[in-house]
This record gives structure tokens, sequence and C-alpha cells, in this order.
């Protein structure tokens, strides 16, 4: 979904924007070109690897005009005051692993290839999947794959893995896809591969995507400027639920005053939708890449100067402001 995730963006000339999610740098190559002459962009990564590839790309498509940065997006907000990226035209967060993790069978991400059961998106520090698999009790297992993997059947498998570890530790990828699929009655005729879940699961424990993708939107809409973009693509119902919910909290809501005229409430900083619904890939694109086929894009704008004040309500996550009658706000459904 490039073109459609730039797009969102409206990126202008001499702009400075921000892939939180760098990746192999082609959110990026695309804005800087729409962003010539004179734009800017900080690219944040967690992967050192991913960095140097990126930074080699960029340097050839757009010298000069990149920062690259090793952080995690959590910090989107540290990281972008620190490299002079404080008021920005846009963001984009493209959630998940790269194309380049899943197929590098060393990393750990997939099943498809044997290989250490790691996980990290940075793999210089924190604790592989292997790891947690042998430190979490069953009740812990199960409570990981409920959460985060949403398995329906996640006790079963967490006392499938305490047995199996009782008899030979868990540290490769296919061992664990062997044991869930074992534990969830064998592959059958299923689409979706019977440790779909608990890899998901484990990866978005491992690198904490949840509390790390809630942080990077709060701090990427507190620097958007007025009539900046941020632009976010999902691939698992989890994530995208809460881009969804955060987003809509931002937008508020038009209340009807006794009085007359209306009222909006919300959560500060005030943003609108850049569309009802989130976008999803074209037939195209899901046949030219299979993994794009649960991709979801949702995109916000911030108001533009002049839309009036914004002033507390008693709450400190709440704020308030006049609209005129007749402000029809977007609904995302």
């Amino acid at each position: 979904m490039l073109q459609e995730t730039v797009d969102c963006l409206a990126v202008r000339p001499g702009g400075v924007y921000l892939d939180a999610t760098l990746g192999e740098a082609g959110h990026a190559v695309e804005i800087l070109r729409r962003a010539a002459p004179g734009g800017r962009l900080l690219g944040i990564d967690r992967d050192p690897a991913a960095i140097d590839r990126a930074s080699a790309r960029l340097r050839e498509a757009a010298p000069g005009c990149a920062v690259c940065v090793q952080g995690n997006h959590a910090d989107l907000g540290t990281l972008a005051d620190a490299h002079g990226f404080s008021a920005l035209d846009g963001v984009v967060i493209d959630t998940g692993v790269s194309s380049g993790q899943l197929d590098e069978a060393a990393r750990g991400f997939s099943f498809q290839q044997d290989g250490a059961l790691d996980m990290r998106m940075d793999p210089t520090r924190g604790e592989t999947a292997a790891e947690l698999l042998a430190r979490l009790d069953a009740v812990g297992l199960a409570t990981c794959f409920r959460t985060l993997g949403e398995e329906p059947q996640a006790m079963r498998v967490a006392r499938a893995i305490i047995r199996e570890r009782e008899r030979a530790p868990i540290m490769t990828t296919l061992h664990l896809a062997e044991v869930v699929t074992h534990a969830l009655g064998g592959r059958g005729d299923r689409k979706r591969h019977p440790a779909t879940r608990v890899f998901q699961a484990l990866r978005m424990a491992v690198n904490g995507e949840l509390d790390a993708l809630a942080a990077a939107l709060e701090a990427a809409m507190e620097r958007l400027r007025p009539g900046g973009r941020l632009a976010v693509i999902t691939f698992e119902s989890l994530s995208d639920r809460l881009v969804k919910r955060c987003f809509a909290e931002h937008v508020g809501r038009d209340v009807a005053l006794q009085q007359g005229g209306s009222h909006w409430e919300g959560r500060l900083p005030r943003m609108d939708w850049v569309a009802r619904r989130a976008l999803r890939p074209g037939e195209e694109e899901v046949r030219r890449n299979p993994r794009a086929r649960s991709a979801k894009l949702r995109a916000v704008v911030r108001p533009a100067a002049g839309d009036g004040p914004l002033f507390e309500t008693g709450r400190q996550d709440r704020a308030r402001r006049t609209i005129p009658q007749g402000n029809v706000l977007n609904e995302d459904r």
C-alpha cells in the first residue's frame, strides 16, 4: 500500500516527515521524492541491519535529505526532538514484520523455515522468544497466547509446551510449530497454519509491540504541525483496534448543547479523519504480495490553524472546543 499511504500524507515540497518503521525505506524514498525540493525525513528502525540497508538506499535516492537512527518507535518523541524533527508535516508507521525479517530464517519470525527462536526486532537486546517460552508457566503462556494471539485454545497449547520443554528445550521455529500443531489436532485442511496465532503472540510479547505502538501514536500526533498527517498500517486485529480506538478518541465527537450549537469532546491533540474507513490493498497488490492481504491503513490529520481554541473540560486527557453548527466529523466504521 505504498502509494495509498503516501497519498494519505499529502506530501508537499519542502515538508518535514518521519518514518517510524523505516524497514527497506520504501515509504521514505517515495516521501522524499514527492517532498523535493527541500524535503527532510527522519527514519527510525529497531533493526540495525535495516538501518544499514535503508541508509544506503536513501543516500542514493535523496542524498543529504534523510537522517536514519536505530531506535524503538516507542521513543519517537525523544528521537524526533533530539534530531531536530519536533514539528512534522507527516508521520508513517508500518507495523509488523518486514519481508526481509520473515525471509531470514535465523531471525525466528517464521515457521516456513527452521531457525533459532529469536523474534527480536533488535537482535542485540532483550529476551528471545525461546527464553520467554522457557520462563513462563502455563498460565503465563496461555495469557500471552490468548491476549496477543487471540488463540481460543491457549491453555491447551500452553500445557503442550510445558510438557515438551520438560522433555527438551524448545529452541527452534519448526520445533515450536510442531508442538503447537500437534496440540491443536494437526494441520488438517486449515488455510491458516495452526501455529500462526502463537507465533504472533510471542513476537508481539518479545517486542512489546502494542505498548510501543500506543506510545508512538501519541508522540507523533503531539508533534504534527497544523495540517500534518499520521498514516498507520497494521496487519493484526489487535494493532488495528488500538489504532482505531486511539484515533477515535482524538477525533472526538460533536455534542449538542441545550442552549443550541455544539461542542467538541475528545482527547488532545484534536485530529480529524483523512478517510472514514480503513483502506485495504487492492486485488493486484495482494496477488503480487500475499502478505499484504491483511493490511489496513488508517490516517488522521491535525486540523489547520484557525479552527479555534481548545480548552480543558476537567479531565486531564479530555478537551472541549466550540464548533459551528453543521460541522460534520467523519466516523470510522
